[in-house]
């Protein structure tokens, strides 16, 4: 029992351990918001689009889809996304469209900061693909769906539509994840010089996600009017997705690492992206911020449960 739990907090530690040096860092003013808005760039357009290249580039895909693992993931999601809403419509007397913001916080995780670092930490390259694969499929799925609930009450227009498009189509991770797919299946791969380069810049990608997630924790802080829909999203995030992920794990059938990255995906705490989309529509900042704080802080427990329950460590 000891051995299991000193083998999670090997894995959990190291990694929330990074984040609270990125948050001490901002709050003693050691690095500044405008470092702190450069380093999130390069991480999120560079770093790790070059870790996924490198990552899936290098690796064997699946020859047939385990269709249950996306079943199990987004079936799971849409759960939490749903309960979420209600919740801020029956309890807290939230419009329709803040409800919305209220579900996309707690079925959107934060894939890039935490997700990639711990889950690569807990499984390995073994779990790279599957983890990279959910990834490509999370983010346009999750936002096509809030979108289209946001603007649902004027009819989805197609400069919305547009809109949308071009934002996926220009986001770089997913421009690493079908660049790196598109090499594996085209056999090409980085050599010489330019692998070196990859590699170096994929190398930075875990440290700087870790230590820009703190440094914007310090700038998005908590909302004290907020609290009780942040701390009812955190839950539904941390606690409510990953089970029901793991439920319909065991109901479908999928190899091992498979199923616990679903799981520890859905574990992970509410991602930027949610307050990205309350800023966009001037609704629900306050909850939405306070979450991804709130959840960051909770998920040192919460996923070192999720490991322990995956038998992982």
């Amino acid at each position: 029992m000891l051995s299991t739990l000193s083998d999670i907090a090997v894995i959990v530690l190291p990694v929330f351990g990074m984040v609270a040096v990125g948050y001490l860092a901002a709050k003693v003013k050691l690095v500044s918001e405008r470092a702190s808005d450069g380093l999130a760039e390069f991480v999120f357009s560079l770093a790790v689009p070059a870790l996924i290249f490198k990552t899936l580039s290098e690796s064997s895909l699946p020859e047939a889809q385990p269709w249950g693992y996306w079943i199990s993931y987004f079936a799971g999601a849409f759960f939490a996304f749903g309960l979420a809403m209600l919740a801020a419509r029956k309890l807290f007397g939230r419009s329709p469209q803040e409800a919305v913001i209220h579900g996309f916080a707690a079925g959107q995780a934060n894939t890039v900061f935490v997700g990639v670092p711990l889950i690569l930490k807990a499984y390995g390259p073994e779990g790279a693909v599957p983890l990279f694969l959910l990834i490509a499929i999370h983010l346009p799925v999750m936002l096509v769906a809030a979108t289209v609930l946001m603007e649902g009450s004027a009819g989805f227009s197609r400069a919305t539509a547009m809109k949308l498009v071009k934002a996926l189509a220009l986001n770089p991770i997913l421009i690493g994840i079908y660049a790196g797919a598109l090499g594996r299946v085209l056999g090409i791969q980085a050599t010489g010089i330019p692998k070196q380069m990859v590699d170096l810049i994929a190398a930075a990608a875990t440290p700087c996600a870790l230590i820009s997630l703190g440094l914007s924790l310090k700038r998005y802080g908590m909302s004290g009017g907020d609290l009780a829909p942040s701390a009812l999203i955190s839950g539904l995030k941390l606690v409510v997705h990953p089970a029901a992920v793991y439920a319909l794990t065991l109901l479908f059938p999928m190899p091992a690492v498979w199923a616990g990255v679903a799981v520890l995906f859905a574990a992970m705490p509410s991602g930027i992206n949610g307050y990205l989309l309350a800023q966009r529509y001037g609704i629900g900042v306050g909850a939405s911020t306070s979450a991804v704080s709130m959840s960051t802080g909770l998920a040192v427990f919460t996923v070192a449960l999720w490991l322990y329950v995956l038998g992982v460590g």
